[in-house]
């Protein structure tokens, strides 16, 4: 059975494309290579922010698998201009999928970007078996949001630094699944 594992970048010191890890990053990231430790893992795929490529990079070393960049993980942009009540504005999102700001793009549009990269690896018939996709918490959840009708915005609220999904395709179904404990980490 294929897996595909959702994970979403540890803990940074901003949101832009250059924000390191902070120093609790970096500890989570080691802790994620340890949380896949006795995981088989085939290929890696990660956003080119620099925060989702540090909180993989242990993985990637100890398991000796190169990073792919797939920009199409990138973060949502929800508008180029400042929004002071961002919040309120992402929010609105969740309900309404086709809500557009200005130079942003709308929840449609991010959760086809993140759709299209998953059904490209479950479609895959390489060697490939078990996947694991980093990128950013408002992209993953309306991923998560795609295989489950009910995820909302309170889902993304309570994502963690790191987060991981699993995802299993059983007969032709994809099936949802948090297995990370952030109790632990």
């Amino acid at each position: 059975m294929k897996r595909v594992y959702i994970v979403r970048h540890c803990a940074a010191q901003g949101q832009s494309p250059n924000a390191h890890l902070t120093e609790i990053g970096l500890k989570q990231a080691k802790y994620l290579a340890s949380f896949f430790n006795n995981k088989k893992i085939d290929r890696i795929i990660s956003s080119p922010s620099l925060r989702a490529i540090q909180s993989i990079e242990p993985l990637s070393h100890a398991k000796n698998i190169k990073i792919e960049i797939d920009d199409r993980l990138t973060e949502r942009i929800l508008s180029t201009r400042f929004l002071p009540d961002w919040y309120v504005k992402l929010k609105a999102t969740f309900n309404d999928m086709e809500l557009k700001y200005d130079g942003g793009e709308s929840s449609k549009e991010a959760m086809n970007r993140i759709v299209n990269v998953v059904k490209e690896v479950l479609a895959s018939v390489s060697k490939n078996k078990n996947t694991i996709i980093v990128s950013h918490g408002n992209l993953i959840s309306l991923l998560l949001k795609h295989y489950q009708r009910d995820i909302d915005f309170q889902v993304w609220e309570n994502l963690s630094n790191p987060d991981v999904f699993q995802l299993s395709n059983i007969h032709n179904k994809v099936h949802v699944n948090r297995i990370w404990d952030e109790e632990e980490a």
